[in-house]
């Protein structure tokens, strides 16, 4: 449930409205054969926006009028990192490594490329590389934030984040993950605070509203974990709280709430009833404990 993959791009610039001649953008491409800072926070606002055609198209542009800029090799790796193209985001950044004004970031988009695509072992030296020559790098203290919290290397997962939510300001993804790795850590109620503030800076994270959820669920508070749904997501959310049921023990309401997930369904939901063999199995598990210890 982690957001690490959203918002990971890279702001080089700001301020400056997105053109949408593509005729112009080129010409001024041709006319200086270099990036202006204008240029450079079109194409980041774009890969920031979601607008990954139009980035696609204005990097093409650029390429073909023979521009050489670094920027644009790290602009490059923003937008297949966006794109979900790790190999080819990891030689972006390789390449705009070379180059000294780029370098820093550089570090840390292939430090993430790497956490994504499930290199660990390889990502936490280079991101540990990346804030230690940019400090303000969130990004890559965000990521080193989940990373320690795959290894339960939980003081240096809270530290990391940390240096996260200050560097970027409080960013909701931040505080999302930050949150994630509380509840990793059984601290429920600071997690809720964790999502809560996620929603606050950003209503429609979906993530934090789901990880909200089941930290509501995991205090036995299935109601409102439940609670706000449309029709359709009724059953995933009644699948998620029972989810969080069976992790916290309750086994008879986990039973409940995905027996409930079942029955909305009109098709055969496999996650639910995988998670309600699992909640039976437990439960029976537990009972013969019980027995036992009598």
């Amino acid at each position: 449930m982690r957001t690490i993959a959203i918002c990971l791009t890279f702001l080089l610039a700001s301020g400056v409205p997105a053109t949408s001649d593509a005729a112009i953008f080129k010409r001024e491409l041709k006319a200086q054969a270099a990036l202006s800072s204008e240029t450079v926070s079109d194409i980041q606002r774009a890969i920031d926006e979601q607008r990954l055609l139009d980035a696609d198209r204005y990097l093409n542009q650029a390429f073909l009028a023979g521009v050489k800029d670094p920027r644009l090799n790290l602009l490059d790796g923003n937008l297949n990192l966006a794109q979900g193209h790790f190999q080819a985001a990891l030689d972006a950044f390789a390449a705009a490594e070379k180059a000294p004004k780029t370098k820093d970031a550089a570090l840390e988009g292939q430090g993430i490329a790497l956490s994504l695509s499930g290199n660990a072992d390889k990502a936490l030296p280079v991101l540990q590389a990346a804030v230690a020559a940019n400090p303000a790098a969130w990004r890559a203290w965000n990521a080193l934030g989940s990373a320690y919290d795959d290894r339960g290397q939980w003081t240096e997962a809270n530290a990391a984040y940390e240096r996260a939510v200050t560097a970027s300001g409080g960013a909701a993804i931040v505080l999302n993950n930050r949150g994630y790795s509380r509840l990793l850590q059984h601290q429920r109620d600071l997690a809720v605070t964790d999502f809560v503030a996620a929603l606050r800076r950003k209503p429609d994270l979906a993530e934090a509203r789901t990880n909200l959820r089941l930290a509501l669920a995991m205090g036995g508070d299935y109601d409102r974990a439940i609670a706000g749904g449309t029709a359709s997501e009724q059953a995933a959310l009644l699948n998620n709280a029972g989810f969080a049921a069976a992790m916290h023990g309750d086994y008879a309401n986990a039973e409940q709430l995905l027996n409930r997930a079942l029955a909305l369904k009109s098709e055969y939901y496999a996650v639910a009833s995988d998670n309600l063999k699992i909640v039976q199995a437990l439960s029976a598990r537990s009972e013969g404990r019980s027995k036992a210890a009598r």
